[in-house]
């Protein structure tokens, strides 16, 4: 796969932009979905409803469960927008960076105070997130409100000149207009799961609660509408199938957009060999994340999930990995400080 160079940085931003909209217009349709499809199935098995008397019993009209979830989803949309992106950072645990305590942390501030002048960005807010796993992301809506963490480990891996470089990668995210759109997907795909798996416990104990009951109710001598049993069959598979829905939306709108993020550091830094070294050392350590969920991998300078599909290249890795074979992003880091040094 081809980086997005051939896009200018209005053209990226421009593209981000309907992406985001068009994201929030699937979240809305999916999540009305969900409770709109149970009121279908609903509505569809109570039409014919009697009991045996053959007076008719309930008949499901009003579709309230779409019209929770849909008022639900323009909320929680709202809140993502305005929140999400410090909701990311407390969700894994991160510590706000205000005043440094040690050398180390003087560095980190001092290097997002020089990559947000190269970048042209309001300086964003700094935490570090207590985890030996070598990572950094970058939440928030606003380039103005944006959210930087990195990991502990990073700190102790990374020399200045590539912490530098990490910093640029991710304040090209916000540069870029990458971290609304996938902060986004963290907040809203989050939700999507959340409340699935409330579902789930409530009608299994439900299920619990009414497993003994017997009715005398009938169809009125019909066996039955099949369309409901399809209908239902239908929306419970599309909360089955969310966790795997969200991560595909995920992975639609992540990978490429490292391509073009590496692009910027080099650009911020003037020193694409720093990012290489960087990722290169990152890929090679070995400590597996203990705050990072795979719900907000995608923002990560790396996945910290480690993929195996992360390592590939092609349609099928497009569709499940998070980020492009890390080989191939430090070659072209690479190839960039081979011509600069050539050119000079």
């Amino acid at each position: 796969m081809a980086p997005p160079t051939t896009l200018n940085l209005f053209e990226q931003q421009q593209s981000n932009r309907r992406k985001s909209r068009w994201l929030v217009a699937l979240f809305l349709l999916f999540f009305l979905w969900l409770g709109l499809g149970g009121d279908l199935a609903v509505y569809l098995y109570t039409q014919d409803l009697v009991d045996p008397a053959g007076q008719a019993l309930y008949r499901h009209r009003f579709p309230w469960a779409g019209t929770v979830l849909g008022l639900f989803a323009l909320v929680l949309t709202f809140d993502v927008l305005r929140n999400g992106g410090k909701r990311v950072v407390k969700q894994v645990g991160a510590n706000p960076l205000v005043y440094a305590k040690t050398d180390q942390e003087r560095q980190l501030l001092n290097v997002v105070e020089e990559m947000s002048v190269a970048s042209g960005l309001p300086m964003p807010s700094v935490y570090i997130v207590p985890d030996a796993d070598p990572n950094a992301f970058v939440s928030g809506t606003k380039p103005g409100e944006a959210h930087l963490a990195v990991t502990s480990g990073l700190l102790e891996l990374l020399n200045r000149d590539e912490l530098q470089a990490v910093v640029a990668h991710e304040m090209g995210h916000v540069k870029n207009e990458d971290t609304k759109l996938m902060t986004l997907i963290a907040g809203l795909g989050g939700s999507i799961l959340l409340i699935r798996d409330l579902m789930i416990r409530t009608t299994f104990h439900s299920g619990r609660l009414g497993g003994g009951r017997s009715g005398g109710s009938g169809r009125n001598g019909k066996g039955g509408n099949p369309l409901a049993l399809v209908v239902l069959v239908v929306w419970l598979l599309s909360w089955i199938l969310a966790p795997i829905i969200v991560r595909l939306m995920a992975m639609a709108v992540s990978r490429s957009r490292e391509y073009f993020a590496d692009a910027m550091a080099a650009q911020f830094t003037r020193n694409p060999a720093a990012l290489a070294e960087a990722l290169a050392k990152i890929e090679g350590h070995h400590a597996p994340t203990t705050s990072i969920s795979q719900g907000i991998a995608h923002l990560c300078i790396v996945d910290p999930t480690g993929r195996l599909s992360n390592r590939k290249e092609g349609r099928l890795a497009d569709l499940f990995a998070t980020h492009p074979p890390m080989a191939i992003r430090v070659s072209r880091l690479r190839a960039m400080a081979f011509q600069s040094v050539s050119s000079a």
